[in-house]
């Protein structure tokens, strides 16, 4: 169950770079390294980081109905829309072997270890938030209801049930944790990427919650081998928590 790595098939010219492992459980990446795309990576989200830290110091603040304005919807598909472009470019492709796009050979496996992963970050989430709310100072969550704007509204959760589980995934525990670990070793990886995640939403109190997000993530993407598990995990958190949020 805790051996290192990634889990994937891959070809024939690129078979001698892996190990193998127990039916189910990951096996070690690449051995070649690649630090010109980590470098390249490591720019990209510090450039996110200071973004979103500098949006959130500066003067203006957070519209209440943000999402439900589809100006929100169309910034946020042009902002994941370069992001990915960004980390297929980075990667020089969909390596699917560095960004994890490999489903879990052991599937029941990786259900079980994925509900663990949503328990363990609700559990965070419910004990953190009454001290450290990321929801609250994130702004994002309207106040009430508007069924008039039900459209846009719908429009935006898509975005943050989907878009942007998908991207976020595939830029950090794919190919962030692919490129760390011909580095070093997972669990430095996954500390790196669980926290590169969290600055990346540009909060203070909330950092931890999102850290713990994360570095969970990061946790499941070196278990299964793969970044699905964590994107499905990802987007059902969003999903619960825009739609508790909106109910009361």
């Amino acid at each position: 169950m805790w051996s290192d790595g990634l889990c994937g098939t891959g070809s024939h010219d690129r078979s001698e770079t892996l190990t193998g492992g127990e039916i189910g459980a990951p096996s070690d990446v690449p051995a070649r390294r690649q630090p010109g795309r980590l470098a390249a990576w490591g720019v990209l989200v510090g450039l996110l980081a200071a973004a979103s830290y500098a949006s959130r110091l500066s003067d203006s603040e957070t519209p209440a109905d943000l999402l439900y304005l589809w100006s929100t919807f169309a910034a946020a598909l042009v902002q994941y829309g370069i992001m990915f472009v960004l980390i297929v470019t980075i990667a020089h492709g969909l390596d699917r072997l560095l960004l994890g796009l490999e489903v879990p050979v052991a599937r029941g496996r990786a259900v079980k270890l994925a509900v663990v992963a949503l328990v363990v970050i609700i559990g965070a989430t419910a004990g953190l938030s009454p001290f450290l709310d990321a929801g609250h100072e994130q702004g994002l969550v309207p106040d009430a209801w508007d069924s008039s704007r039900a459209l846009p509204f719908l429009a935006n959760a898509a975005v943050v049930t989907l878009v942007a589980p998908f991207v976020e995934e595939l830029l950090y525990r794919g190919l962030g944790f692919g490129l760390l670990t011909q580095f070093v070793g997972s669990w430095p990886a996954i500390l790196v990427t669980g926290v590169a995640f969290g600055l990346a939403h540009g909060l203070v109190l909330g950092l931890p919650v999102l850290s713990i997000f994360g570095i969970t993530l990061g946790w499941l993407r070196w278990q299964t081998g793969s970044v699905y598990p964590g994107m499905i995990v990802h987007g059902l958190f969003n999903a619960a928590a825009l739609a508790a949020a909106v109910a009361t």
